[in-house]
């Protein structure tokens, strides 16, 4: 536990020593009060909640985390300062860990950063906090989804661009196979199995399903699955190029 809070500190201290930290907090901050009471047209359906604030998290965490994510190996691979990292007496898993539980927190805070909406539908009217609080949790963990995808695939290559535009495809995908137009493709031809098995891997699906305010453990039991499988694959990958 030690070696992981050495590496997390080490990691969350090297995004506020460069301007990206500021710049993605600001871009998130702008962006979901722009969907919220613009987009999401807040002050005309005259109900004050933030169902429009949750609904466009998925489609911001597509382009804002793989941007988070992209760094945590690729740059390092890229000057070389993975090597000396490996030098050092912790375990592959903890560094793993380290830097995707820095990252975590790091969006985290940006999502901390929000709650002054959630204080402004207070003042407007009678939210339900309870629907609210969920949904702040939902958005958390799936954040951490999709942030574990961007860390795997930011260990297997040392551009940053390429690990962007890869982690975000890939996010898409998870994002998008619970919807008519993915499945429609499965139809007629997959059994029902497989076409069953597509859309239980909808992050857009299990999210809905916990902004409605409705906690399953199935959702978040599927949330830190996904969690659990990429951070295992992205140690695998580390290991794999630590012995090249």
């Amino acid at each position: 536990m030690r070696n992981l809070r050495v590496i997390a500190k080490r990691e969350l201290r090297s995004y506020f020593s460069t301007p990206l930290a500021y710049v993605f907090i600001v871009i998130f901050l702008a962006l979901t009060g722009a969907f919220s009471f613009y987009i999401g047209q807040f002050f005309q359906r005259g109900q004050a909640d933030l169902t429009s604030f949750f609904g466009y998290h998925p489609w911001l965490y597509l382009l804002l985390v793989p941007a988070v994510a992209m760094r945590l190996w690729a740059e390092e691979r890229k000057t070389g300062t993975v090597e000396q990292l490996m030098t050092l007496p912790i375990s592959t898993t903890d560094a793993v860990l380290g830097k995707f539980f820095a990252a975590w927190a790091f969006i985290g805070l940006a999502l901390v950063l929000t709650f002054p909406m959630w204080i402004t539908v207070n003042l407007l009217g009678d939210p339900d906090n309870g629907v609210v609080l969920a949904s702040y949790l939902g958005s958390l963990v799936m954040a951490g989804a999709f942030l574990a995808i961007g860390s795997c695939i930011s260990a297997l290559t040392k551009n940053q661009v390429i690990a962007f535009i890869v982690s975000a495809t890939v996010c898409f995908i998870f994002t998008m196979s619970g919807m008519g137009l993915v499945l429609n493709f499965f139809q007629g031809w997959a059994p029902r199995a497989l076409i069953d098995l597509v859309a239980s891997l909808s992050f857009l699906t299990h999210f809905q399903a916990i902004t409605k305010g409705v906690i399953d453990f199935r959702d978040l039991v599927f949330f830190f699955s996904m969690i659990a499988f990429w951070l295992s694959a992205n140690v695998v990958i580390v290991d794999l190029k630590r012995a090249d």
